[in-house]
């Protein structure tokens, strides 16, 4: 069998190209080592592009920044509580399948030692050689939560939050730790969430049982993004908004959403979507390593996880994670009131980007930015993902280029 073919330049020619103020009809996007060298019309692109290897890019294909998942714990029979470099390597090679092309990789509530050793592990990973998805550092989900809002998260192991503890885990991890989800209500929250906010992590509201005024002094000691709006978190009450409701009407409170429309309806997510708007909220997956499986039983933090179809579910019935797929996500979005493809691009990859610091290089199209690039066609598929200007994915293999 061929294998996908790489090379040092490329042309990407034909397609709609999605650049940060325009949409680009019939466009080119050269490529040159891992960066992103020039776009523009097809019709002006310049004669000495002609000799490079060229791919062609059907009419009805979309040309976007590749998606970025601030929120996964595995896929591909892999997850990142395994604390192993081949776990992480079968995670980053995995999602570009679905466009993803950076991620945080991210843990559950476990004991000191398992969450030591998954966050050293995922630092030590960060700087080797690895292919596939970039690791843009680590999602500290739990274990600093409360435990009536634990939902798949192992209660036993739940304890409040510590910053000895948290800062013992940040220089494990290389200070690579980038998004902490707590719950703020917690005793010592107030705290972690300054410390968080002073050392230039993000502090999130996740697994909460937190009142509105509660988020809102949270959100004034430095608390800046919520994890899944709307799982496992206290909901909106016409007598007490909840974390929810703090979440909504908080302006400058980033939220996470899964929209596989079996964790929220999408009414909910278009109500979060016009309350919020476009710049304020991120898909992700919230994935376990059941994603790109079969339905049967898996593991989550230790608990047996039976997946049927696009369920996760514990044997409670508690939803456990999910198996979306980003570029399912992104589908599902496209299907909002108001949204578009500019709009698409925020969601998936330019909010999660600002939040992490590293627009410079990702989260839109743009000429000295990494070629993180995803095609896709008019139904959302994913045809082909470049990860910093290599072929990663590609939905025929033998394809010459």
């Amino acid at each position: 069998m061929k294998t996908i073919q790489t090379y040092n330049r490329m042309v990407l020619a034909g397609g709609k190209v999605v650049v940060e103020d325009s949409i680009i009809e019939n466009g080119y996007l050269l490529i040159e080592g891992q960066t992103i060298q020039d776009i523009g019309p097809l019709d002006e692109m310049p004669s000495k592009y002609r000799p490079f290897p060229t791919m062609q890019i059907g009419a009805d294909q979309i040309i976007l920044p590749g998606f970025i998942d601030v929120h996964i714990h595995g896929a591909a029979g892999s997850d990142v509580m395994d604390a192993t470099p081949h776990a992480l390597q079968t995670i980053a090679e995995a999602l570009p399948k679905e466009g993803t092309t950076s991620f945080l990789a991210t843990t559950i509530t476990q004991s000191e030692e398992a969450i030591a050793k998954a966050v050293e592990t995922a630092s030590r990973f960060m700087k080797t050689n690895y292919t596939g998805a970039e690791v843009l550092g680590i999602h500290l989900e739990g274990p600093f939560i409360n435990p009536k809002h634990a939902n798949a998260q192992p209660r036993d192991k739940i304890i409040p939050p510590n910053i000895e503890l948290f800062d013992k885990w940040q220089r494990l991890a290389g200070q690579t730790i980038r998004l902490v989800t707590m719950a703020p209500e917690e005793n010592g929250g107030d705290l972690l969430i300054k410390h968080l906010a002073k050392t230039g992590v993000i502090a999130s509201v996740g697994h909460s049982d937190a009142t509105f005024h509660e988020v809102k002094k949270a959100v004034s000691a430095g608390l800046t993004h919520a994890t899944h709006l709307y799982n496992a978190m206290r909901p909106m009450h016409h007598r007490e908004p909840g974390v929810v409701g703090a979440v909504l009407l908080e302006e400058n409170t980033m939220a996470e959403i899964i929209f596989d429309e079996v964790h929220v309806s999408k009414e909910m997510v278009q109500l979060a979507y016009q309350l919020k708007g476009s710049r304020k909220l991120q898909l992700i997956t919230d994935a376990m390593r059941a994603k790109c499986l079969t339905s049967g039983e898996y593991d989550l933090g230790g608990q047996k996880v039976t997946v049927q179809g696009n369920q996760a579910r514990l044997a409670d019935g508690t939803l456990a994670g999910s198996v979306l797929r980003m570029n399912h996500a992104v589908k599902n979005a496209s299907t909002l009131v108001g949204c578009s493809l500019h709009d698409l691009v925020r969601l998936s990859s330019g909010n999660a980007a600002e939040e992490l610091g590293v627009f410079a290089r990702k989260g839109s199209l743009a000429v000295g930015k990494d070629a993180d690039i995803v095609i896709l066609n008019s139904d959302f598929n994913v045809q082909t993902t470049f990860c910093r200007g290599k072929i990663r994915y590609s939905v025929n293999k033998e394809r010459d280029i």
